[in-house]
């Protein structure tokens, strides 16, 4: 099977094992290909991806535009902040007007949940899901299990806790779904307001216990906490989450076995994840990045397959 099931990425939810299992394998070439001297290939030349971001991004953002640039797609960029958005235009005006200048494929980050589906609904373009508000961002769950295979050899049958703010993260529920999907056991560990009242139905354990959950796994994926979420207060105070729930070297080299530390990004040294641990030979912080570029690579490449000339 060299085709996806799906033709557009608007969440892990869609896809099947196998789908996952091809996007990993087709990321191993792009990988080999982003570690040559010369990091271009020519697969995408006549395709046009639009990025279209209306939320802040940094990594997602900068992994994209070289993942097409790799591809040799051409690129439009479009940030909502300085844009018509600001003067009231609507997602779909705003994403019309692009698509008039005869764009192929849409990137998008947005806000709202369920934005990137209601876009594949209403445009011709292949649309990928760049992150839609407190859903999914599902890019980021494929370069995690991507990055878990590459260290460990199989995601199959290995134990992985996400810790943190699991009820404002749209990277916990794509990353629940997508190792799930290859065979993973789940944990989420953090405080009670803010682990989902019903996680539980997703098949997940759930934890209070840093140490516990730690000791319990293989792999800890470490989130921030995402204040510009929070409308209330979640919890007392920073240093008091940090107490309970930040992951330091002490606890680190306290554990009955060596764990792999894993993090979105951006990293809050000294909240969540200590410096000396996201510097250490256990974080594969760096890696996940790198991986970033190949996995998307992959998406972009596999969906612009799908595309009618």
């Amino acid at each position: 099977m060299n085709n996806l099931s799906v033709d557009h990425l608007t969440g892990i939810k869609d896809l099947t094992r196998q789908d996952i299992e091809l996007i990993f394998k087709t990321a191993d070439s792009f990988k080999e290909v982003i570690n040559r001297p010369i990091k271009k290939v020519p697969s995408l030349r006549d395709i046009t991806i639009a990025n279209i971001f209306f939320e802040n991004s940094t990594r997602t953002r900068l992994s994209f535009e070289l993942a097409e640039k790799r591809l040799s797609a051409d690129t439009v960029n479009f940030s909502a902040a300085s844009s018509s958005v600001k003067k009231g235009e609507t997602l779909i005006d705003t994403v019309n007007n692009i698509l008039a200048m005869k764009v192929d494929m849409v990137v998008m980050r947005h806000p709202n949940p369920g934005a990137a589906l209601f876009l594949s609904k209403k445009v011709k373009a292949r649309v990928i899901n760049a992150g839609d508000g407190t859903h999914e961002h599902p890019t980021q769950a494929l370069l995690d299990a991507f990055s878990i295979r590459e260290r460990l050899g199989s995601v199959e049958g290995k134990k992985v806790v996400i810790v943190g703010d699991i009820l404002h993260s749209r990277v916990a529920l794509s990353n629940i779904y997508c190792l799930q999907k290859l065979g993973a056991e789940v944990m989420v560990c953090g405080p009670t307001t803010l682990i989902p009242k019903y996680i539980g139905d997703l098949g997940v354990k759930v934890s209070h216990n840093l140490r516990e959950a730690l000791e319990w796994c293989d792999v800890a994926n470490m989130l921030r906490i995402q204040l510009e979420r929070q409308d209330i207060k979640y919890f007392p105070s920073l240093r008091e989450y940090t107490m309970l729930f930040g992951l330091n070297k002490e606890i680190l080299d306290g554990l009955s076995k060596e764990i792999i530390v894993m993090h979105p990004g951006p990293i809050n040294r000294g909240v969540e994840i200590s410096s000396d641990v996201a510097d250490s030979k256990q974080s594969i912080i760096l890696d996940q990045v790198e991986n970033g570029v190949a996995v998307r690579m992959a998406v972009i490449y596999l969906l612009a397959s799908k595309i009618e000339r």
